[in-house]
């Protein structure tokens, strides 16, 4: 057993930009760094309780803003640790910390005497000579307690607090189930043939996610979180195609007699009642309510407007580009009707067609290495004169997690990026950033550590890593969070990094996606992992004369994710569902998102984001942010694009602002105006 007088968690890590001491943690630190963390943070607001003292910005706020430093620094490290390099002990622990954690959260935020000292401040604030970053923080924490609850009687706040107890239990079981259920359904090849159409490297990755189970000799596809999978656009074999994406279905709904196995049907059923009966308690019609009123969509309404103004426009193309599929199936004489598993397949037949664009083709200019130091970095280096420079000793929490540090074109540090891009048994799906050192000037934390984890297939030994089309995507979104996490300066730990809205959070992210394409940044990374030549030219007019090919399908599948999880919890308290492939079926049905050729990139049971993720009746964040997004593109064509300049205005006005103001008041300064919604409508072809 681990000595808790030496716990990391206990004090400031002393290494460089205070990051975690991976070496030194072990399995034993987290459980007693958690229950004393905890126990500090309500020692430390009972004396802003206890005192009897007026309540004062300082003696309120301020103490309430320093409390819970342990906690915070051993959760952060953990969560991130529990999705990235899981293990039996983390699950267990995490199930067992969940409803722990979540009643000391209510302990907080239900608690009347601290409620009344921010209502206090709130009715004051006004005459509490506070600038502006201050008054904005006595608005949010008011705000905040009061939808959380803080007015509530003391029978509805221990029946709020069962809620939240319950909820988190779920969720977390939730996300074990999934990541259970993501290896066991993962795709065993006996017959290297059964591959025809990956790559060499495709196969070498298969082979040796193969071998890390023992299964010498055969080949092993991991599934990937959204419905559809890479491999679905290259694999000849149909039936191959077809088992890929029955396993990616199949997640969730399987159980045995008994009722045992990973189900999360059940779950999803109780998280979803038990979150609209929550939200009639806060005095809401429904779980979406709760959540838009402190979002800046405000209002359920205005989100399903949005999004069924796009969903039959973008079902119409769907059905548009359905049919040239069906033509070239028809064409070959192959005598079978279009499926979802060959949508991906004849989609690049089409491509190639279409615009003379083979994406397979691509991949040899999207080397990782390459794309990371002279696309991303490169990009970053150009609009905010940050540097990267490799830390090897500097240690995280996985060996294939690589640290890098990040300073100013002067020098002066900003802090640690950590890179973890490969995929393992270990790792949740799908692709994130986390903080794992937040700044704020009022704890003295000048820098930051910000990650990024990603799932690309790991090659055999000596083989390079080439990126999907979509995976070089993926990982230029993903890198927008870490610098909005990297450049964003607060006073306060409430606006650090990228803790602003939910339904704008996205938008740094998307942002980011521009420069992948930008000339001068792709004519920089794109070149030939063997022979360093460039990507020719003409390639890369095909890629954006095709810009908007198959958006139809792309649109279709994301908006109908989104219009579920608003389906699921625009339900009332009174409501109770008992089929769950019968009211995703219905809810698809009723916006003509219903189109078996193309599946919702989420089905509920494997529906992370809305389950277990945090975007719960915020899927529609992603969209609602690339309004932002697309209207921001145009500003920096407009301007110059990938300059200094604009990218001090952007640093200066948006990123650099983390949480610090109101998402949408700042984005106005910048821009000068509110988004135009136009330029969404014509990237997507949803005119």
């Amino acid at each position: 057993m681990a000595s808790t007088a030496n716990n990391p968690f206990f004090a400031r890590s002393t290494l460089p930009y205070q990051l975690p001491a991976f070496t030194e943690i072990t399995d034993e630190h987290y459980r007693p760094a958690f229950l004393r963390g905890m126990t500090e943070q309500l020692v430390e607001v009972g004396v802003i309780t206890g005192t009897t003292d007026a309540p004062t910005f300082a003696n309120t706020l301020l103490a309430l803003e320093r409390s819970g430093q342990t906690l915070a620094r051993v959760a952060e490290v953990f969560f991130n640790k529990s999705s990235s390099d899981s293990s039996d002990f983390t699950a267990g622990l995490e199930e067992e910390l969940a409803p722990l954690l979540a009643a000391h959260a209510d302990t907080i935020r239900l608690d009347p005497a601290l409620y009344s000292r921010i209502a206090t401040l709130h009715a004051q604030r006004t005459s509490l000579d506070l600038d502006a970053e201050s008054l904005y923080l006595v608005d949010r924490y008011f705000t905040e307690f009061t939808l959380s609850g803080a007015g509530l009687s003391d029978d509805e706040k221990q029946t709020l607090r069962d809620f939240n107890a319950r909820l988190s239990t779920l969720t977390t079981r939730f996300d074990k189930n999934l990541l259970a259920d993501t290896n066991e359904l993962a795709l065993i090849i006996d017959d290297v043939s059964d591959l025809d159409g990956l790559t060499d490297g495709e196969i070498s990755a298969a082979a040796e996610a193969a071998r890390e189970r023992q299964l010498d000799g055969k080949y092993l596809i991991s599934l990937v979180l959204p419905t559809s999978h890479p491999y679905l656009a290259s694999l000849t074999n149909r039936g191959v195609r077809e088992r890929l994406l029955a396993a990616s279905r199949a997640r969730g709904i399987r159980s045995d007699a008994a009722g045992a196995g990973n189900d999360n049907r059940p779950l999803v059923i109780e998280i979803t009642h038990l979150r609209a009966q929550r939200a009639r308690l806060l005095g809401f019609d429904s779980h979406a309510a709760y959540v838009t009123a402190d979002e800046t969509a405000k209002t359920p309404g205005a989100v399903w407007d949005m999004l069924g103004r796009l969903a039959p426009v973008a079902a119409r193309n769907a059905r548009v580009e359905q049919a040239d599929l069906q033509a070239v199936i028809d064409a070959e004489g192959a005598g079978f009707e279009l499926a979802a598993w060959d949508w991906a397949f004849y989609t690049e037949k089409v491509r190639r067609a279409k615009y003379d664009v083979d994406t397979a083709a691509m991949r040899p200019y999207f080397e990782l290495e390459n794309v990371l130091a002279n696309g991303v970095f490169y990009a970053a280096n150009r609009l905010y004169g940050l540097t990267f420079t490799a830390r090897p000793d500097l240690i995280g929490w996985h060996p294939e997690a690589r640290v890098f540090e990040v300073a100013t074109e002067g020098g002066s540090p900003v802090g640690l990026y950590i890179g973890d891009f490969y995929t393992r048994d270990s790792k949740r799906g799908g692709a994130w950033m986390n903080a794992l050192v937040s700044q704020s000037t009022l704890l003295g934390t000048d820098t930051t550590v910000v990650c990024n984890n990603l799932n690309v297939s790991k090659p055999a030994a000596g083989q390079p890593t080439l990126l999907t089309y979509d995976q070089v995507t993926t990982l230029f979104h993903e890198f927008g969070h870490a610098l909005h996490g990297l450049l964003a300066r607060a006073t306060f730990p409430k606006f650090s990094g990228t803790n602003v809205y939910r339904d704008f959070v996205e938008f740094p992210s998307q942002v980011n996606e521009m420069w992948m394409l930008w000339p001068e940044v792709l004519a920089n990374y794109a070149r030939h992992y063997e022979t360093g030549e460039a990507m020719p030219q003409q390639l890369v007019d095909r890629i954006q004369a095709s810009a908007a090919f198959n958006e139809g399908f792309l649109t279709s599948e994301y908006l109908a994710a989104a219009l579920l999880d608003q389906a699921w919890h625009r339900i009332d308290a009174g409501t109770i569902i008992t089929d769950v492939a019968r009211f995703e079926a219905d809810a698809l049905a009723s916006v003509g998102l219903d189109n078996t050729s193309v599946p919702t990139r989420y089905s509920s049971t494997y529906f992370a984001h809305t389950f277990s993720g945090g975007y719960d009746a915020g899927y529609y964040s992603y969209i609602w942010s690339e309004v932002l997004d697309a209207d921001a593109v145009e500003w920096f064509r407009d301007n110059g694009g990938l300059t200094r300049a604009n990218g001090e205005r952007f640093r200066n006005r948006l990123l650099g602002v983390g949480g610090t103001k109101d998402p949408l008041e700042a984005y106005r300064h910048w821009r000068g105006r509110d988004a135009d919604l136009q330029p969404l409508l014509d990237r997507r072809g949803l005119n």
